[in-house]
Formats: structure tokens, sequence, C-alpha cells
């Protein structure tokens, strides 16, 4: 489990995490958003020690990661795939990650293995690796540990379909077996697919967190009648909210089965009934985070 608590930091008079609390718990994922600039990888570098807080705590299995005995045996972590020393080679990298973390050299193959780099990848020095093989080393060297906690910060930037989609299941099949997710990305879609639960953060607050499926969904019900001005007054009469669709049937406040109530009583036969669609996370993503933002400037 991830526990902040009123999570600050400041850089003179910018204030970059501002207040900042959530839960990240154990058997999930959760997805991180917000725009660039918006304060997550402050926020995830506070978690991981490497920031120290204006104010606030920041606490992994109940303790500062700092405090954690062999902190890597317990939380693995994955900020920049990119700060990899150039001049080794993948296995070398993970050979002496063992080594510092005293953990057995067999987890150097298996973890090779897992996450797909071949021998030949493996002997080849890092300064020649795809951003993607070394999005695979790094998750490689926070997995190495067999740690209880992932902290990972845009994971499956330069990973193509094959590799995004061996994520997904890594991240999930991870949370599974009780372990604790957090997970930073600009993909939404994937996000949305992969994640339990979503903290979205902009302009250094928290604006939503919460299940996905609480996020997302939309209250109410789109139906279509015979008279659809008829049940839509008949709908704002029993105190339901109502929007008519210019080209026919009507979207409202009430459920489906309230709906059917108010219709029978003002004798109007319905042509088509259904829950409301979700918001996808892309919808609710800009949003949330409208105001936060940077605009970007086209070339």
């Amino acid at each position: 489990m991830i526990t902040v608590e009123r999570l600050t930091k400041r850089y003179g008079g910018f204030t970059a995490v501002d207040d900042v609390s959530f839960t990240v718990r154990p058997g999930r994922v959760t997805g991180f958003l917000g725009p660039n600039g918006a304060g997550k990888s402050t926020a995830m570098r506070m978690m991981c020690g490497l920031t120290v807080p204006t104010a606030g705590t920041a606490t992994v299995l109940g303790k500062p990661y700092a405090a954690l005995p062999n902190p890597a045996r317990h939380v693995g972590v994955l900020l920049d795939a990119s700060a990899q020393h150039a001049g080794r080679t993948g296995r070398e990298t993970l050979t002496l990650a063992a080594i510092m973390v005293g953990a057995d050299r067999k987890r150097v193959d298996e973890m090779l293995d897992l996450v797909g780099l071949t021998p030949k990848e493996a002997g080849r020095r890092v300064r020649n690796y795809s951003l993607g093989m070394r999005q695979r080393l790094g998750i490689a060297t926070a997995l190495l540990g067999d740690p209880q906690v992932l902290i990972l910060d845009e994971p499956v930037n330069g990973l193509d379909p094959a590799g995004i989609r061996w994520m997904r299941s890594l991240l999930a099949g991870f949370a599974e077996q009780g372990g604790t997710v957090l997970l930073s990305s600009h993909l939404l879609l994937e996000m949305q697919e992969v994640s339990d639960d979503l903290i979205v953060i902009g302009g250094g607050k928290i604006v939503a967190q919460g299940s996905k499926e609480e996020l997302l969904s939309v209250p109410g019900s789109v139906v279509a009648s015979l008279d659809d001005v008829a049940l839509a007054t008949a709908l704002e009469r029993g105190g339901f909210e109502v929007t008519l669709h210019a080209g026919g049937g009507l979207a409202t406040s009430a459920q489906p089965e309230q709906v059917g109530v108010v219709a029978r009583d003002a004798a109007i036969a319905l042509t088509n009934l259904t829950l409301a669609q979700n918001h996808g996370l892309e919808e609710l993503f800009f949003n949330l985070t409208a105001e936060t933002a940077r605009e970007e400037v086209a070339a």
C-alpha cells in the first residue's frame, strides 16, 4: 500500500505539488494521470525518497521509502528508463542490481526471460537499446527484488502494440497476486484498459480520484418513445433532469426503472430504453484538467 497525506513540494514561489492526499491499494492497478507539469513525477519522486517534501508525508508499506530495509526488495521503481548506464550490457545492469539488493543471481535470467529480452539483446550495450528495450530492462530491474509494490512513471513509452499488451498483462498479473501498482502514463486509452482506480492531478492538486467505474460512470438513462415531448414533461414533473435530442429521444438523470414507471403512469409507449453510456477516460481527463493543461503550439 502507498499512503500519501497532505504532500506538498514548493520550489521558491512555485508549488509543484499542493496538499495532495490519496491511497494506492494492494491488489489494484492505480492510474496516476495529469497534463505535463501537473506534478505527477514530482509526487512519485517524493514517494521514492528522491525529492524531499516541503510538507506532508508519503509512506510505502507503512514506512517512508528510505526507512524500508533494503527498499528494492519491497518496492520496484521505474522513473526514467533513459537513466541506465549506457556502457553496460543489459545483463551486466541486472547482475549489478542483483548484487546490490542481495537477490539470487538466478533472478537475472528469470527477469530477462520475463520481459522478453533475448540472450543476444541482453549482451548488447544499453547505448544500443531502443527506448522500448530500455523500458523492458527497467521493468526487469524493478521486479528483480520480488517487490510488493511497483511505482512506474511512463513505462509503456517506446513499446510497440505487442509490448503494451504484454505490459498490461504483467501489471494485471502482479496486482492479482496482491501487489500494489501505481502507474503514470499519457496513453489514456491504455490507462483506461489497465487501471482499476484513477487519480487525476492538475496544477499540483488532486482534481478527482476513485475507482474507474465510479469516475467514468454517467448516471441516468437514454430513452426514446412515441411522444418524447410528453415524456420529457412527465420526467421533469417528477423532478428529473431531461435533455431532448434533436434527432429524437432524450437523456435523463432518471434510472431506467424510474423512466419506466413515469412512462407507464403517463401512458406513453417506450421504443428504446438503456443506461446512459459511460464517459471515456479521455473525455474525463480533458474536462478535469482543461484549466491547468499547457496549450500545445502547432509547429
